[in-house]
């Protein structure tokens, strides 16, 4: 059972590293005012994106799980009217996914399978709850490409 409680955790981490890591591969050629750019009149900003991430892992492994003592405002997380700087909203976004590593490693084999709940969520346990939200930010990490691509179109006045 410990083999498989360390695989998971590993699993888990490296999944949680990797996301984080691609959300701020393509968030890094993007200037302030692309992150908080929306190119299309329906979806969301990059940014708005980041912040939207932050707010799930904070809530649904932070408050959840780790009982950080979040409270979620999801609404604002597509609309703030005074959304921080992209550098801000990004060190919020690591220190969420910071938050949910030291969650993963402190974990033990029981705990993954421990009774979750949490507002908007199917997820039974623990493990089905870090599994959905890491799924979560991949679904948004296929929007942020298709973000950056267009603003990168935009920028050099080829938009369609």
């Amino acid at each position: 059972m410990n083999d498989l409680h360390s695989t998971v955790s590993s699993v888990l981490a490296q999944r949680y590293t990797a996301n984080a890591a691609r959300v701020r591969e393509l968030a890094a050629p993007l200037t302030n005012a692309q992150f908080w750019h929306k190119p299309f009149p329906f979806g969301n900003s990059f940014g708005h994106l980041v912040l939207h991430l932050t707010g799930n892992l904070n809530y649904y492994i932070g408050a959840q799980i780790a009982q950080t003592g979040y409270v979620r405002d999801r609404p604002r997380e597509f609309n703030d009217p005074h959304p921080p700087s992209k550098h801000e909203a990004l060190t919020r976004f690591d220190a969420a996914v910071d938050m949910v590593l030291k969650t993963i490693r402190a974990q033990s084999p029981e705990d993954w399978s421990a009774e979750y709940s949490g507002a908007g969520t199917d997820a039974r346990n623990r493990l089905e709850m870090a599994v959905q939200c890491a799924a979560h930010i991949q679904h948004h990490i296929g929007q942020m490409i298709y973000l950056g691509y267009e603003l990168a179109q935009q920028k050099d006045g080829s938009s369609r």
